[in-house]
């Protein structure tokens, strides 16, 4: 009787034994960081308002013009990096391979050229289209309001963007 009450007691350490084989615990596996941990590292960045002096931010549109780092502007706009130009179209049929002309000479070539069409999204003739291309960028198309949206996500991030804005209210 001796041997089969240790036999019967060894059962549970056998068990036991079985479970850890089953499902070893990981050696070399990082912890994810903690929820709350992410949470007040995101909270100390604000991309929105900690903008450096020299970068192009744009903080409003109306219907003639845009707000550009506090100063109000009249008609439409080129913008190239942190560089804002004064842009002739008054309306999407204006938008030509010449009125882009300059993005001929800019250098270094932007990435993509965001053309804000006004308050429609249009689309583009596919010789205006051809003329991007022939530049080496991309181009997105959509109204103006989304336009100067993703120009201020795309500038912040230190991608080399353009963009070719018409007023919201340009037909």
């Amino acid at each position: 009787m001796g041997l089969r009450a240790r036999g019967v007691g060894a059962l549970p350490n056998l068990i036991r034994s079985l479970r850890k084989e089953a499902h070893p615990k990981p050696t070399n596996q990082q912890s994810l960081p903690s929820l709350r941990r992410a949470f007040s590292l995101y909270d100390q960045i604000n991309l929105i308002d900690n903008v450096p002096d020299d970068q192009l931010r744009f903080q409003r549109y109306t219907e003639t013009g845009f707000r550009v780092n506090g100063v109000d502007y009249e008609g439409s706009l080129l913008c190239v990096g942190n560089m804002l130009m004064s842009w002739a179209p008054t309306k999407f049929s204006h938008v030509t391979p010449d009125s882009l002309s300059v993005f001929q000479i800019v250098r270094p070539i932007p990435e993509i050229l965001i053309l804000g069409t006004g308050r429609n999204i249009e689309p583009v003739d596919p010789e205006l289209r051809r003329f991007i291309r022939s530049t080496g960028m991309k181009l997105e198309a959509v109204d103006s309001r989304n336009a100067i949206s993703t120009y201020n996500i795309l500038n912040e991030e230190g991608r080399i963007v353009a963009a070719a804005l018409l007023p919201y209210g340009a037909s």
